[in-house]
């Protein structure tokens, strides 16, 4: 197994012993949710670091940290000082002065996942992990090991952080440019007016004010059963969930289902170019939008927004939704509940500002343009990250192994 197997390439003189001889490995201790508050005495983690705060403490020192279960499994975070370990997290406790740095950046390169037991619900045993063969250098090469790890990697991460800035900056850019041509067009001295709306301020003076159902069919689908086999066997029309709001366009679908399920679930059959808007959900989905470039059908979760070509764009349509995100968010948090949701009425509803076709048109065509500069941008700068972030593992996984001889790289 290779979490074994490194050792026999690592130094001579480094010393083979397990886990268990160099730290002790305990899983935390149950919280439950509410005891976790925004603001506390003491620091919660779990397997993903901090969750939040909580009045008592059930660790003091410095310690490394294992998620034990889910997608968090193998995750390597470190605790300082006072703080409650939760029942997710596995606490690695030094048995001697090895350094913490160089243990916890050791088990993160092993990968502590690969140990997971349960494919549909990974979870990692605290005994299996004792087991696991090191390879242990001397005090005094760790210490060296680790202050080179902490400078390296903080300069790397600085780097990530720089660039990370540089993508919140083109999103917020790209969102500019969208909300400023579908809302004020591309003329900066085009008379304007109060279109009364007050998400949207003012508008072309030239420009009309109509509501989405006088300018499309809105409506929704259905999910046919999934224990019925004459809905969904060898079924050959697209039908899509709401996931696909995040994409630019939709092009593909992997699921479908057939003429009965059509006839029967009264699904609709949508064309190419119409919008789809996701209703309901979570985080960022709801509200967003997408153009539809194929025929396909829906489940409830969107509804579909089939404009009348003669008075509206698809594509304007589409970037129309993007700059009303923000309020189709609102009024939907408005309607209470733990998971907001929108309506097909919200939806129709919706008033928007029209531009002549002509102008659409040209708006589309700039928009594409513009975004698309953003968008290279973007992904070069995505690049960036990664390759900063593989050379960030490829340092740790050097240093710890002994490939790298951080006394001559430093």
């Amino acid at each position: 197994m290779f979490i074994d197997q490194w050792t026999k390439i690592a130094p001579k003189h480094w010393t083979r012993k397990k886990l268990k001889h160099v730290a002790s490995l305990r899983s935390g201790e149950a919280i439950t949710a509410d005891s976790i508050k925004d603001e506390g005495d003491f620091p919660v983690y779990g397997g993903n670091g901090l969750r939040g705060y909580t009045s008592g403490y059930t660790h003091e020192g410095e310690f490394v940290l294992i998620g034990r279960q889910g997608a968090l499994c193998g995750n390597v975070n470190y605790a300082r000082d006072r703080f409650w370990a939760s029942e997710h997290a596995v606490v690695v406790t030094r048995l001697g002065d090895d350094d913490l740095t160089w243990l916890g950046e050791l088990l993160r390169y092993l990968d502590l996942n690969r140990l997971s037991q349960s494919a549909a619900q990974p979870g990692i045993s605290a005994e299996e992990v004792s087991n696991v063969l090191l390879a242990v250098p001397p005090l005094e090469e760790q210490r060296a090991m680790s202050a080179y790890l902490k400078s390296e990697t903080t300069r790397l991460d600085a780097l990530v952080t720089a660039k990370q800035r540089v993508l919140d900056l083109l999103a917020e850019k790209r969102k500019a440019i969208i909300a400023a041509a579908v809302t004020r067009g591309l003329d900066p001295k085009v008379k304007l007016r109060d279109s009364g709306v007050p998400w949207l301020g003012e508008i072309p003076a030239h420009w009309e004010l109509w509501k989405v159902g006088h300018l499309a069919k809105v409506g929704n689908g259905s999910t046919p059963e999934r224990d019925k086999v004459a809905y969904w066997s060898e079924g050959s029309f697209p039908w899509l969930n709401s996931s696909v709001v995040n994409h630019e366009e939709v092009t593909s679908s992997d699921q479908f289902v057939t003429d009965a399920a059509l006839r029967e679930c009264h699904l609709p059959r949508l064309r190419p170019g119409t919008v789809l808007v996701a209703i309901t959900g979570q985080g960022k989905t709801r509200g967003q939008a997408v153009v539809l470039s194929i025929e396909a059908t829906i489940n409830q979760h969107m509804a579909f927004v089939a404009p009348d070509p003669a008075l509206v764009d698809a594509w304007f349509l589409r970037w129309s939704f993007h700059r009303a995100y923000d309020y189709l968010r609102s009024i939907s948090d408005d309607a209470g509940g733990t998971k907001g949701a929108l309506t097909c009425e919200d939806v129709a509803g919706l008033r928007i500002p029209v531009p002549p076709p002509d102008e659409q048109r040209t708006i589309v065509e700039h928009i594409a343009r513009e975004t698309a500069k953003l968008d290279a941008v973007r992904a070069a700068t995505e690049r960036t990250i990664a390759l900063l972030k593989e050379r960030r593992s490829a340092l740790i996984a050097a240093a710890v192994t002994g490939e790298l001889d951080v006394g001559a790289a430093a």
